[in-house]
């Protein structure tokens, strides 16, 4: 029996704030990583089961070889014509049969492509490969015309409809000298529809609760139990459910990052073959990775990307905000021809003695096929 799992959050019209290191409160992702949905969630199981409950649950994560759940970063899942198009990182280096030559028509098109529907990712790397009719599609969309194929029809070219970007200003006072600061916060908004009113007259009430509007897209994200454990299950999805409640990400303080679980389930057959793909050549991060030390030959015939992840505690039980040591690591869509396993990494601020702060580098992966690797394009 499959433990994989399959959750989708869906915020209606509230906004979200995911900071990224260094690119300030005017910028924001649209989507979380996994190291820092794992921080939140396992703040927010702390605040469901106790110091005990959480201490256990993070002993088990720190037993390498087979930690409870592995889980990736989210990502941006659309709705499109009455189907769900979930969106993957492309992977850093070439499908099979891409054109050994450089075509600068659609070089450039598919250079910008940095996440692809389930349905293109599955056959560009685990399937017959790039085709001629993609090459052709990609010269359309580099042209500016209205590409038409398999592409297009699967939502390749429209990431970008499932959220907005916004910036709003904000000003900060002072708290001893009252003097004021004006600043702008970056949001994202993700798609909706408000549900047609039964009684015309009650629009606007009816808009104001989360049930009059309809989440045309959102984040999703993949969990991997080491083994059936119906209890630790339940247990997350409490935890979830709180976080949901509380939001995620920053400036929840204004309401932002709240969520609701529209769906924890098993994998659907296409995200089965997806899985369980037993011709891979190498493996695509779909999470954040680190580890102590690698061995000496890790990264032959590999791809990656490195990230900075820092940021501030939110202990549950100290209430302290202090500064988290900073730590590299992969980034999603790295590759390697060994599986990464990764681990947590001991992030504890200097002289902060509550209890110990993790990072979660535990790595979740998935198969791929690639032509023998070349410099990541």
């Amino acid at each position: 029996m499959s433990n994989w799992k399959l959750v989708r959050l869906e915020f209606g019209r509230n906004p979200v704030h995911f900071g990224e290191v260094g690119i300030g409160l005017e910028e924001t992702s649209e989507r979380v990583r996994s190291d820092t949905l794992f921080s939140a969630w396992i703040n927010a199981y702390a605040r469901c089961f106790g110091k005990v409950k959480v201490e256990s649950l993070l002993d088990r994560f720190l037993q390498n070889d087979s930690p409870p759940v592995r889980m990736s970063s989210t990502f941006v899942f659309r709705k499109a014509n009455d189907q769900l198009i979930y969106y993957l990182p492309k992977p850093l280096g070439r499908p099979r049969k891409y054109p050994k030559e450089n075509d600068l028509e659609f070089f450039k098109t598919y250079k910008k492509l940095r996440y692809l529907p389930l349905e293109i990712w599955q056959r560009w790397y685990q399937g017959k490969g790039f085709i001629d009719a993609d090459a052709e599609e990609l010269k359309e969309q580099a042209q500016n015309k209205t590409a038409s194929g398999l592409l297009q029809n699967a939502g390749t070219f429209n990431y970008s409809d499932a959220f907005q970007r916004d910036r709003l200003p904000k000003v900060a006072i002072d708290r001893t000298t009252r003097s004021t600061n004006f600043y702008h916060t970056g949001f994202v908004q993700f798609a909706w529809e408000a549900k047609e009113s039964s009684n015309s007259g009650d629009t606007k009430q009816q808009e104001s609760q989360d049930n009059s509007v309809e989440s045309q897209a959102g984040l999703y994200f993949l969990l991997n139990f080491s083994q059936k454990d119906s209890l630790l299950e339940d247990e997350l999805h409490s935890a979830l459910i709180l976080l949901g409640d509380e939001g995620l990400g920053g400036e929840r303080s204004s309401g932002a990052g709240r969520f609701k679980i529209a769906a924890w389930e098993e994998l659907s057959q296409a995200w089965q073959d997806v899985v369980s793909f037993d011709k891979g050549t190498h493996y695509s991060l779909m999470s954040v990775f680190w580890k102590k030390s690698l061995p000496a030959d890790f990264i032959k015939e590999s791809s990656y990307d490195f990230l900075e992840r820092g940021g501030w505690i939110g202990s549950t039980f100290s209430g302290k905000q202090q500064r988290r040591k900073k730590v590299r690591m992969f980034a999603e869509g790295s590759i390697f021809k060994m599986q990464p396993m990764g681990m947590l990494a001991n992030v504890t601020p200097h002289r902060f003695n509550r209890h110990q702060i993790y990072r979660n580098g535990l790595s979740l992966s998935l198969p791929i096929a690639i032509d023998p690797l070349q410099k990541n394009s």
